[in-house]
Parts: C-alpha cells; structure tokens; sequence
C-alpha cells in the first residue's frame, strides 16, 4: 500500500499512541523511541492491514507488542531508582493558583501515579486503554489479542487494585496481592 495513504490514516493517532507509550514507559524518551519504532513496523507491515479493519486497535497492538519486547518492557517496569522516586515526587507545575492548591493537585496527581505504577503491566494497560484512551471493550479486545470477558475481568480487578491500600513487605516494597 502506499506510504502516503498510511501516514494519512495513521498519523491523526500520533497524540494518543504517545500518550499510552508514556504511560507504559514512564519515560518521554523512551515513549518517543517506542512510538517511532511502531510506526516504523507499522509501515512495513501495513500491507498485512486489512482496510475496513479498525486502524487505531491496530496500531495500538503494535506499540503494546513493542514495548513487552523492548528493553523498557516488563523487566525494566520492575526495577526504579530511589533518585528517580525522588525526582518524580519533587516536580512542580509551572501552572499555580495557590501554593496550597498546587500541593493539593501535586499529591493527587502522585498518588493517581503511584497506585497505576504499582499495578502489574496487564492490569495497567487495561486502565490506560480504557479510561486514558477512551477504547471500547472490543478495540481492548483487538489490541490484547484476548476475548472481551477477559478484559471485563481484567478491568474490573485492576479498578479493585486501584481501591484497595498499597500493602508493603518490611522493606517498603509492593507485595503482590496474587501471591498472599
């Protein structure tokens, strides 16, 4: 198929695929790398698309297969630095209207941060497609490559997740609510 034709369907996705790949990554380098890098694929393999077929579940399963593959995938997820903790808890909006508001905003942002952070990978996609992203259960469904039950069920533990308190071992660390 022709480049132009792609780049004319694929590129009004262009926000939103970065968008998810920040949330994946954590990262704005690493979310840029891993967007080029499925739109890269993407064009090499848009002749395997099949028009008619929805684009955006298309191209959202790209940078998902891509990131599980990537070095920022599931083994990097695990592991943070403590001055990359700190650094991230200790930035400030440029954007004030009181100081307290802005503690306010910050704390909130935080701890929306940190409880998407300590979900495992499959249960923070499933979020992010669904309430960042705005996808149906089916385009879900496309882009996980599973049955639409399974992201229902998936959806609803990870919300469970998000309500339930982060439980911690002796040493600060997560524990992992399927092990206990």
């Amino acid at each position: 198929m022709d480049p132009e034709f792609f780049e004319q369907l694929a590129m009004p996705l262009f926000d939103q695929l970065y968008n998810f790949a920040h949330w994946l990554t954590g990262d704005r380098t690493d979310a840029e790398d891993l967007v080029q890098e499925t739109y890269a694929k993407a064009l090499k393999g848009f002749r395997s698309f099949q028009q008619g077929t929805n684009l955006r579940a298309w191209m959202y399963r790209i940078l998902r297969n891509t990131f599980h593959t990537s070095r920022t995938g599931l083994a990097a997820q695990n592991t943070s630095s403590l001055e990359e903790e700190e650094a991230q808890g200790n930035a400030v909006t440029a954007h004030t209207v009181t100081p307290e508001l802005l503690l306010l905003q910050q704390e909130d942002q935080q701890t929306v941060l940190k409880a998407l952070a300590a979900l495992p990978v499959p249960y923070r996609e499933i979020i992010l497609l669904c309430e960042v992203e705005e996808l149906s259960y089916r385009e879900i469904a496309q882009v996980l490559d599973v049955p639409i039950g399974t992201v229902m069920s998936r959806l609803s533990r990870a919300r469970t997740a998000l309500r339930q308190p982060q439980k911690t071992n002796p040493l600060g660390r997560p524990i992992d609510a399927r092990t206990l």
